[in-house]
């Protein structure tokens, strides 16, 4: 899986470590945003990581930053983004399995690097379920394309 990975100066730390492992995991990885620590105002690397995954460059994105709140704004400007917001392995899986989340954010602020890899392991593991939750997901999109969602998606 290609996957993009995005951080500001207050989540290199965990991206650097994510970026390792994923690729031990044999995923291909692209960095965005602060690698080493310097500072960077988040909608950069936030803005990046959405393109590659709107434009199907990556198959999924990590995005971290304090609290993973900015970056989910950020991100979620992109046209085709989905960026959820999550901070244990039940949200990281309901935002794939439900919303079709193509994009993951977290806190480096507030979780551990190990529940952080948790989140990320489930992120990619878990597929879109469809059914009722791809209707809802249609209405998103119309959203994001400026059409009412109260029109029939199908």
């Amino acid at each position: 899986m290609n996957i993009a990975l995005g951080a500001d100066h207050r989540g290199s730390d965990a991206i650097n470590r994510l970026a390792e492992r994923l690729r031990g995991q044999g995923h291909e990885v692209t960095l965005h945003g602060s690698t080493g620590g310097e500072t960077c105002d988040y909608p950069i690397a936030a803005f990046e990581v959405g393109q590659e995954v709107a434009e199907g460059r990556a198959d999924r994105g990590v995005l971290v930053c304090g609290t993973g709140i900015g970056m989910s704004i950020a991100a979620n400007k992109v046209a085709g983004v989905r960026a959820a917001v999550v901070n244990n392995e039940l949200t990281s899986q309901l935002a794939r399995s439900h919303n079709d989340a193509n994009i993951v954010c977290v806190s480096a602020d507030l979780l551990g690097l190990r529940l952080i890899e948790q989140i990320v392991d489930r992120f990619l593991s878990t597929e879109h379920e469809g059914g009722r939750h791809a209707r809802r997901v249609e209405r998103i999109s119309a959203i994001e394309q400026g059409v009412s969602p109260h029109a029939d998606p199908s």
